[in-house]
C-alpha cells in the first residue's frame, strides 16, 4: 500500500513538475515589470490556461529544433556573443526531478492521512517559487499570498476528515507566528531580509504548525542552518562577500521540507 501511494505520489510530482519550467521563466523578472508573454525567441506563449500551461519550449521554438539539421562530426563552437545574453528558461529536467523526489518523501512520511493531499498540492507551487527566488532573488505575491491562502483553507479541510494527525488552529498561529518572527527580521534589517520572505514565511509555518510548535522551530531553524552554511561556503569560495545577498527562500522552503518529513513520521 505505502509503496504504491509512494510511487503515484512521485508521479504526480513528476508531471506538475514538468510545469514549473515555463511558470519560473514567465515570473522571474526584476520587480515592477511585467511577467514575460512570449519565450527568449520572442514568440508569444500560447496554449491552456493563457499560455501558462506547457513545455520549456514554445511550439515554434520546438518545431524549428526539430528541422534544425545535426552535424555529423564534432559540433562547432557556439560564435561569440555580441549582444546581452539571452534569458534562459529554469532547467528543465531538474524541476520535475525535484518534485517527484519531494512528493514521493512526504508520500513516504504522511502515509494515508489527509493532509498528504495538501502537501502534494503545495509542493509543486514551493519548487516554483524556490526556482524564481533562485533566479531573481525574488518571491512574487501573485503566488507567495496565495500560497498562504491555500495552506489555511486546505488544512481546514483536512481537519474535517478522520484520520488527519494535526491541528487546524495550531497551524494558523504557527503561520502568524513564523510570519511576525521573519516580519521582525525584515523590520531590524531590510537589507538583509525580503518582505517577499516574509509572506513566504507565512505559508511554511502554516504548514509546520499542523504538526505542533517543535515542527514549527524544527523546520524554521533549518531553513536558517542552510542559509548559513551555503552563506560560509560561498565566503569560503569566495564566491561571495561578508555582505553580498542570497536568495533565502529555497533555504525556508527545504527547511519547511525537512520539518514536514520529521513532523509526518513522529505524528
Amino acid at each position: 500500500m505505502y509503496a504504491m501511494l509512494t510511487a503515484v505520489a512521485a508521479l504526480w510530482g513528476a508531471l506538475t513538475g514538468l510545469l514549473v519550467p515555463r511558470a519560473a521563466y514567465r515570473f522571474s523578472v526584476p520587480p515592477g515589470e511585467p511577467r514575460r508573454t512570449a519565450c527568449p525567441a520572442g514568440h508569444p506563449f500560447t496554449g491552456p490556461a493563457r499560455g501558462w500551461l506547457g513545455p520549456v519550449r514554445c511550439t515554434p521554438c520546438a518545431a524549428a529544433a526539430r528541422a534544425e539539421p545535426r552535424p555529423a562530426g564534432p559540433a562547432a563552437p557556439p560564435p561569440p556573443a555580441t549582444g546581452p545574453p539571452t534569458p534562459r528558461y529554469a532547467p528543465h529536467r531538474l524541476a520535475p526531478v525535484v518534485t517527484a523526489l519531494a512528493c514521493a518523501a512526504l508520500a513516504w512520511s504522511a502515509g494515508t492521512r489527509p493532509e498528504l493531499a495538501v502537501w502534494l498540492l503545495l509542493a509543486p507551487v514551493a519548487v516554483l517559487l524556490a526556482s524564481i527566488d533562485h533566479r531573481v532573488h525574488r518571491l512574487p505575491d501573485g503566488l507567495t499570498l496565495p500560497a498562504a491562502g491555500a495552506a489555511v483553507l486546505l488544512l481546514g479541510l483536512a481537519a474535517l476528515l478522520p484520520e488527519h494527525a494535526g491541528s487546524w488552529l495550531s497551524a494558523l498561529f504557527g503561520g502568524l507566528v513564523l510570519g511576525g518572527f521573519y516580519f521582525l527580521l525584515f523590520l531590524v534589517n531590510p537589507s538583509g531580509m525580503g518582505f517577499g520572505d516574509v509572506k513566504l514565511a507565512l505559508s511554511l509555518g502554516t504548514v509546520l504548525g499542523w504538526y505542533g510548535w517543535a515542527v514549527v522551530f524544527a523546520g524554521g531553524f533549518a531553513g536558517f542552518l542552510f542559509g548559513a552554511v551555503y552563506g560560509v561556503v560561498l565566503v569560503a569560495l569566495r564566491r561571495a562577500g561578508r555582505s553580498t545577498g542570497i536568495p533565502f527562500g529555497p533555504f525556508m522552503i527545504a527547511g519547511a521540507f525537512l520539518g514536514l518529513l520529521f513532523g509526518g513520521l513522529g505524528a
